[in-house]
């Protein structure tokens, strides 16, 4: 009996390390179209302004700067790029490491000192700062309403409008862009959001890549490891800030881990199964059902995702004078009617789940800020 356990374990391995490496050939063999969807994708996705219509000099100037960007094979390459590039749409730019609870300077580009920003603490509740950091949007804003400490480090543009951008990996905010026209005023808000987005992509390809080529990732099962060992974890994204520890750390925050923005693939499936079941709410539905209501809460909150990616300028504006649903009213009804078309009259129908998903995503579980006019 233990000789055929041991068999059938061997043979479990050999299968498990086979799938591996199919998947990481798969996964490379795909990595140059993959970018180039990404740059289309991205480039489509952007309200560009007019003079960046498709054709113009200023339009193939910006895809240049994205190909430039995805030219990086490390992440330090990539964000150093980042900057690069960002520089040509905006006079100054700096990032800011989110860790901990706080945000410090990493890297810069046009101010009279390069490290200016370097170590600077932003405080993450002041103006634009907040809006960023909390709703996850480029949000535009006047320097006055910076922090005063900013202020005085780094000094005034002289239109006074600066942009702060979050750098989201994993749906969290893993940095913040800072931009202003200096005394040039110049500060192109389309085109620096469209260099973040392409730069948050090509990160998590990047992280991709390096999991389907360097083995040293992933540790695969020995032939004489048991079926009940279980196997290393790998993270799907590595934090480009893991040397960078911000010098000024909250108190309150000291012992609190930095901001995981990775996700986690376990290959022991029984060990996970347990607890999932227990949280499973449709655990006792048929296996039927259960899926159906599975369904529809992730087209839910793909039918929300989408809402969220081509308003981000209605949501943060919304989320602000909590009117949301008046600022969305057309897109959030197309799309409850376009999920009760779907599954309005299926197992799922009493769930509710588009509604729960608009405050869950949109109004960040306050119903307050959907608006007075907004029903379930």
């Amino acid at each position: 009996m233990a000789h055929r356990k041991h068999n059938q374990n061997e043979h479990l391995n050999d299968a498990r390390q086979r799938v591996e490496d199919a998947v990481a050939q798969a996964l490379q063999a795909q990595i140059p179209q993959l970018q180039s969807e990404i740059v289309r994708q991205v480039l489509e996705a952007m309200p560009l302004s007019a003079s960046h219509a498709p054709g113009s000099e200023d339009s193939s100037a910006l895809v240049r700067a994205v190909s430039n960007i995805h030219a990086g094979s490390t992440q330090k390459e990539i964000l150093r790029a980042l900057l690069d590039a960002g520089s040509g749409y905006c006079s100054r730019i700096a990032l800011f490491v989110v860790k901990a609870g706080a945000a410090s300077g990493w890297q810069s580009r046009g101010f009279d000192d390069e490290e200016a920003a370097k170590d600077f603490v932003l405080d993450l509740n002041a103006g634009p700062v907040a809006g960023a950091y909390q709703h996850r949007v480029a949000t535009p804003g006047s320097i006055a309403e910076m922090d005063t400490r900013f202020v005085k480090h780094f000094g005034s543009p002289s239109d006074e409008h600066v942009l702060v951008l979050p750098l989201a990996l994993k749906d969290k905010v893993a940095a913040l862009v800072y931009a202003d026209g200096g005394d040039s005023g110049k500060l192109d808000s389309s085109a620096l959001e469209l260099l973040v987005i392409a730069t948050s992509s090509w990160l998590e390809v990047t992280s991709l890549r390096k999991q389907a080529s360097v083995k040293e990732d992933s540790v695969a099962p020995s032939r004489t490891e048991t079926a009940s060992t279980p196997v290393q974890t790998v993270s799907s994204f590595s934090d480009p800030f893991a040397a960078h520890a911000p010098k000024h750390v909250p108190a309150s925050l000291a012992s609190e881990p930095a901001p995981e923005v990775a996700e986690v693939v376990s290959a022991h499936a029984s060990a996970a199964a347990a607890p999932a079941a227990a949280t499973d709410p449709w655990a006792g539905l048929s296996p039927e059902d259960a899926d159906i209501h599975r369904k529809a809460q992730r087209f839910a909150r793909l039918l929300v995702d989408e809402i969220k990616l081509y308003n981000q300028a209605k949501v943060a504006e919304g989320r602000r004078h909590k009117d949301l649903y008046d600022r969305l009213k057309e897109d959030i009804d197309k799309s409850r009617g376009t999920f009760h078309k779907r599954y309005g009259n299926t197992a799922a129908a009493g769930g509710d789940y588009f509604s729960h998903e608009l405050l869950r995503s949109l109004a960040e579980d306050d119903i307050s800020i959907m608006g007075p006019n907004f029903r379930h």
